[in-house]
């Protein structure tokens, strides 16, 4: 295979593809397919739902992996390290893009036609806006990190399963009561956010755990130790989310809080334990294609390309007003592939013809 060398975090690469790849396929297919089909019994679709499900978190845990590699790769005081800068620009361009997908009106500065409901979609926060976030708390770990002397992964994991453990009464609090709604909505899904800081910036961190490790361990990646490890880690979550889904703690009155987050540790055991089988089979492979390296470092650009050809922005319409909840099965899957066919070939293209996108791509 001609491509990158083994020099290269493999299983980082692949992963990353992997979860852009699902986000393709999955924003299409649920806006495309209709309810007709949408049969839980059905072993296909019901599989697609689950792995629909898991995306957010692979896509999550992975960022917060690949950001905090680079930045401990770097081995500077956090005063001195270059990609104290970089991550500070990067939740600016993150934000800024999540709040311009859903911007309101096509005026600009003209809000007088704007109705309460496109402000409240305005207004939620997506992944764009968790990814930034996620990135800015994760530089301050690192610099608590530094400052404390303690290390990254106590740091890191008892901050994600503290953000984790807090999910079931945060998510009952009425924001809105005592913030101002863009605030609140950072908080909690009352406001129609579908990724509030908590509990989803507990699977940014998360990946920061692995992302310090990969990075202080700069070989580890090529051993069988370290996917049977990661392996362990991924199982050991899952069976945790077993053992919480039968606690019985009572919040207020009828909502037992391990139940509650019974799901979050199942997801991210989920993930764990893909990456492991993910960084397992790259033990066998000497190199990737380019494509898939290009895919992985596009991420960002991606994400905004394929949502604005799908769901449309206040200055162009997308396939959802065509075809939103309307096609069949073999359809639905053609246009998943179609997408996915064409984000990979606006990514060769830039590269091709050596186009400078140097915000939207990730190293």
């Amino acid at each position: 295979m001609s491509g990158v060398k083994k020099n290269r975090i493999i299983f980082i690469d692949l992963m990353r593809a992997i979860a852009v790849l699902q986000m393709i396929q999955g924003h299409t297919v649920d806006l495309l397919l209709s309810n007709d089909f949408r049969a839980q019994s059905d072993l296909i679709y019901s599989t697609w739902y689950f792995m629909r499900g898991m995306t957010a978190p692979i896509f999550m845990f992975s960022a917060g992996t690949v950001f905090t590699y680079l930045f401990r790769l770097a081995d500077k005081p956090f005063e001195e390290n270059p990609r104290v800068k970089k991550g500070i620009k990067r939740f600016f361009l993150l934000v800024f893009l999540g709040y311009l997908l859903r911007y309101p009106t096509a005026k600009v500065f003209d809000f007088s036609s704007v109705t309460q409901e496109q402000w409240a979609t305005f207004f939620t926060v997506d992944v764009l806006h968790l990814i930034g976030f996620g990135i800015l708390i994760t530089m301050l770990l690192t610099y608590i990190s530094e400052k404390t002397k303690i290390n990254d992964y106590t740091v890191f994991g008892l901050t994600a399963l503290l953000i984790f453990a807090i999910f079931p009464f945060t998510e009952k609090i009425n924001w809105t009561s005592f913030l101002p709604v863009p605030i609140a909505a950072y908080f909690y899904s009352g406001t129609g956010s579908l990724f509030p800081l908590i509990p989803w910036t507990g699977y940014v961190i998360s990946g920061a755990v692995l992302g310090s490790y990969l990075a202080k361990h700069p070989l580890v990646f090529k051993t069988k130790e370290f996917t049977y490890k990661l392996f362990s880690f991924g199982i050991l979550f899952m069976l945790l989310s077993q053992v919480f889904n039968e606690l019985k703690f009572p919040i207020n009155g009828n909502t037992d809080w391990g139940s509650a987050i019974y799901l979050i540790f199942f997801r991210l055991g989920f993930v764990i334990t893909l990456n492991s089988i993910v960084s397992f089979i790259s033990l066998k492979v000497n190199s990737i294609p380019k494509t898939i390296i290009l895919i992985g470092r596009n991420t960002l650009l991606i994400y905004v390309v394929h949502l604005v050809l799908l769901f449309g922005s206040a200055w162009s319409p997308g396939l959802a007003l065509l075809f939103a909840k309307k096609l069949d099965v073999w359809s639905t899957v053609g246009f998943a592939l179609f997408m996915i066919m064409l984000m990979v070939a606006m990514v060769l293209a830039i590269n091709k013809l050596k186009i400078r996108n140097k915000q939207l791509v990730t190293a």
